[in-house]
């Protein structure tokens, strides 16, 4: 059996309230076996050899049948997520601070042009970088200060959803590949 992890997209905002007893059960009515929350904001693992595609589609028909809404889901495997937290190109702040650092997982790849307009907006020592599909941003004062982490949108970016570095970890240990980056990238 091999694991999966699950982004939600905007779970528990927009008024749509799914909290993780509802995910959990949600994905064991689906067939989708040990389901684990992390924290309240959308992070499921569970145990599976679907094709990630096949149940993004699968997950995003659910929640719209279930919540009365649609809501956009990324799956990614362990050897996915173990590259996507290999690739980092900025380790040394991840290390430093991961709750700066913001990783947006993309559903399809950055939008044309989204980097360049992210870049142009970080201040001081903020970075913005894209490998593969998944976009970096480093924040130097705080994800929350950042208003190039503010206008990492869909309507700029293309469809994606964030993590600070500190729950990519916690993630990847939770499908058993976090030992291997135990210093922050």
């Amino acid at each position: 059996m091999r694991y999966r992890i699950i982004l939600f997209r905007a779970m528990n905002t927009g008024g749509i309230r799914a909290p993780v007893v509802e995910q959990r059960a949600m994905a064991n009515e689906m067939g989708l076996t040990n389901p684990r929350t992390l924290a309240a904001s959308g992070n499921l693992v569970v145990d599976s050899d679907r094709d990630p595609g096949a149940l993004e589609a699968a997950l995003e028909a659910e929640t719209e049948r279930r919540f009365g809404r649609r809501i956009e889901t990324i799956v990614r495997t362990p050897d996915q997520w173990a590259a996507l937290i290999a690739a980092n190109p900025f380790p040394e702040q991840a290390a430093a601070n991961g709750s700066r650092l913001l990783v947006m997982v993309m559903k399809a790849g950055l939008a044309d042009g989204a980097l360049e307009t992210l870049q142009a907006l970080a201040i001081g020592d903020e970075r913005a970088a894209a490998v593969d599909n998944t976009l970096y941003l480093w924040c130097a004062d705080g994800i929350g200060r950042s208003k190039m982490a503010e206008k990492a949108v869909p309507r700029l970016t293309g469809t994606g959803t964030g993590r600070n570095w500190n729950t990519v970890l916690k993630l990847a240990t939770m499908v058993g590949v976090g030992e291997v980056f135990p210093s922050g990238g």
